[in-house]
């Protein structure tokens, strides 16, 4: 039986996988957010297929997105990743991706957890859109206007508003799959 999902989803498994069993389902790990956060801003200027093709190559790179030791990484490191043919190879997204990792460290010291501060931006759960179709689906919210805003202020790069909504899809803060998606209307957990 063929099922009917999100427009934008290909034929390609990897897409297909992603789709299926993570885009807009909530997360509350905190290594987690800080894999899609660094993922969502490495797309900037890409497309996301480009991106989670080398989602394997970015976790072994950096660590398994371990903070701790991401923000701690010297000029060396940073040589190191640029010789990387498996991600972007992009100095200013990878500096990016350790002064975001420094700022993350003090969101965690400061509330406990990342989750516990990113899910105030929606409330503490899931906003659940009802979109016909793709075209209908936003960019950018008020929400991720003013997650990017705080991010910002805390020392985060490559966190603009339209990056942060793809952010906020992909970790389930927001749920736009399409109602003619076989997931529309389904309860979505972690």
């Amino acid at each position: 039986m063929r099922v009917t999902r999100c427009s934008w989803v290909t034929d390609e498994p990897i897409y297909i996988v992603y789709h299926d069993e993570e885009w807009g389902r909530p997360v509350h790990d905190d290594r987690k957010f800080f894999e899609m956060i660094t993922l969502e801003g490495a797309q900037a200027g890409l497309s996301w297929i480009t991106i989670l093709k080398r989602r394997e190559n970015y976790r072994k790179a950096f660590d398994d997105f371990n903070v701790e030791r991401i923000s701690r990484y010297s000029e060396s490191k940073i040589e190191e990743l640029l010789q990387d043919a498996g991600i972007i190879r992009n100095r200013k997204k990878i500096e990016s991706v350790i002064r975001n990792a420094q700022a993350f460290l003090r969101i965690q010291e400061e509330f406990g957890s990342f989750n516990a501060y990113i899910w105030q931006f929606v409330g503490g759960k899931p906003i659940v859109n009802h979109w016909d179709k793709q075209e209908d689906v936003p960019t950018k919210t008020k929400e991720s206007e003013a997650m990017s805003k705080e991010l910002k202020k805390r020392g985060f790069t490559f966190v603009g508003p339209t990056i942060l909504y793809a952010f906020m899809q992909a970790t389930g803060m927001v749920n736009d799959h399409t109602k003619e998606c076989f997931l529309h209307g389904q309860v979505l957990t972690d």
